[in-house]
């Protein structure tokens, strides 16, 4: 039985998520609703972005209001450069807006990491204080604790929305938005908020007047997306993580180096399907309601270079780090040295908004080197050739990219140098029947993962319009027996988005 209060209520021990029951009774009520509305442009706007408001406040409790806050201060300055012509005043309400949005980012994600380098390095003991809180408590009364600084759910991802929509009016590739509410509804939209994909104001804004339409091959593929997006998060991914990657990274010591590699293995196939998943319900959710999101992952384990694999991995942050990053630092156009130092600090920075902490900086300086090494191998060698010279490409590339994802899941550096070290001193060749025998339920998820993963894009395409085509009742028999399939398949407790926590 649903408790309105669980409903209605904030808690930060069970935020919002997508694969939740209370979710699906939740989307299910607001689109019934929608169904009466949906033709209604303006209605049905203020509708959205309303549920889009309280979806984020169930996710992140009252740091709704610093949605709020970043959106009415980019709505404001994005006007404002719209209509100043001086280029030095454009620039000037240019850096208001990065100071904003980069300061509250700066503070909320990355106050702990700035506190403790210094008293590191200065044999200092400073402590990161949280300024809202001091606020809050002088002049309302409230008793936060004052050095608690808790990072806003989807932060990362609404600050780059809405630099990009100030960036690109200081460009003139787009004109301001004429109404707050429709900014408001671009900046909250719900589907796309608190892990991506990221969107650019250019591509979704012309939506917001566009009038409802749905096919019906567009609803199959709607509900196809998000069937897809929940197999892979709630049954490949939990279970992976659950039952054997989570225990073999927090004791990487108690484990052989064939079980170390194999984590490895299974982290990386997991983190896919919990980013894709997510992603895919995304884009789901917003096709049925009548929006189109980016695609944000293509086959990325298929790449056969480091830079093929950042067209397909995250496609809306790498497309983003490239238009707003790398080709202000200059791109290709200032020479062969300062192409490979504009990738390398693309990718460094890249990491670092990941996380505070130096396992993502090392993250990202290693896929800034290897694009670069790339670069440089691409200009005199192509093994890509034939079909052995594309699978040993591919075979690299995937090696490359597991080795870093180390860096991204191990609680520290110490702990990768722990699983190196232990898969190439204690590998442990004879234990390897019995291990894959135990944890045969395991390796059976991460190998359909990859399967699936590695299957040619015609037959996921078939099987995706044999979907759309089917009748409507053969629709909802497969979306229930799914779902139920899902649930019954779940683990105990409901495992957030790994990208939630950017």
């Amino acid at each position: 039985m649903f408790n309105w209060e669980d409903i209605i209520s904030y808690s930060a021990d069970k935020p919002l998520l997508f694969n939740q029951y209370i979710f699906l009774f939740l989307f299910t009520a607001i689109f019934a609703g929608y169904t009466f509305i949906h033709k209604q442009v303006r209605i049905r706007n203020i509708y959205l972005l309303a549920f889009s408001l309280f979806f984020y406040y169930k996710c992140s409790g009252f740091y709704f209001l610093l949605l709020l806050f970043s959106t009415a201060v980019d709505y404001v300055l994005g006007f404002l450069i719209h209509k100043t012509k001086p280029k030095w005043k454009r620039q000037l309400l240019l850096t208001i807006s990065l100071i904003v949005n980069l300061g509250l980012l700066g503070f909320f994600k990355y106050s702990y990491f700035i506190v403790d380098s210094i008293n590191n390095l200065a044999d200092t003991s400073f402590q990161a204080i949280n300024f809202l809180a001091v606020f809050a408590n002088g002049s309302f009364g409230t008793a936060y604790d004052i050095f608690d600084i808790v990072l806003p759910v989807g932060i990362s991802f609404y600050t780059f929305q809405t630099l990009s929509y100030s960036i690109d009016i200081y460009r003139k590739k787009i004109e301001p938005c004429q109404n707050i509410f429709d900014f408001a509804f671009f900046v909250s939209f719900f589907p796309q908020l608190v892990a991506g994909p990221i969107v650019r104001a250019a591509d979704f804004l012309p939506q917001i007047r566009k009038p409802y339409y749905l096919s019906k091959a567009g609803f199959g593929e709607a509900v196809f997306l998000i069937i897809s997006g929940l197999i892979k998060k709630v049954v490949i991914s939990d279970y992976i993580s659950i039952n054997f990657v989570d225990r073999v990274f927090e004791a990487p010591e108690l484990y052989s180096g064939f079980m170390n590699l194999m984590a490895v293995y299974g982290y990386s196939i997991q983190i896919y399907c919990d980013f894709s998943g997510y992603s895919d319900i995304a884009i789901g959710l917003a096709a049925l309601l009548g929006f189109t999101l980016p695609i944000n992952f293509n086959g990325p384990y298929k790449s056969q270079s480091l830079t093929d694999f950042w067209r397909r991995w995250h496609i809306s942050l790498s497309s983003w780090l490239r238009d707003y990053l790398y080709i202000s630092l200059g791109g290709n156009r200032k020479g062969t040295i300062r192409t490979y130092f504009n990738l390398f600090m693309t990718m460094l920075l890249g990491g670092l908004w990941h996380g505070a902490a130096l396992k993502f900086i090392v993250w990202g300086a290693l896929h800034g080197v290897g694009l670069a090494i790339h670069r440089v191998w691409s200009r005199w060698f192509n093994i890509g050739v034939n079909i052995f010279g594309k699978v040993i490409s591919v075979l690299i590339t995937f090696h490359f990219v597991a080795f870093c994802w180390m860096y991204f899941r191990a609680a520290d550096i110490h702990t990768v140098a722990l699983m190196l070290k232990t898969i190439f001193t204690n590998f442990d060749w004879g234990g390897i029947v019995p291990r894959v025998l135990g944890y045969w339920k395991v390796f059976s998820f991460m190998t359909l993962g990859y399967v699936v993963h590695m299957l040619p894009s015609r037959i996921k395409n078939n099987i995706k319009s044999w979907y759309s085509d089917a009748h409507i009742i053969t629709k909802i028999l497969v979306f229930v027996g799914v779902v139920f399939c899902i649930y019954q398949a779940k683990s105990a407790d409901i495992q957030p988005f790994i990208y939630f926590q950017f």
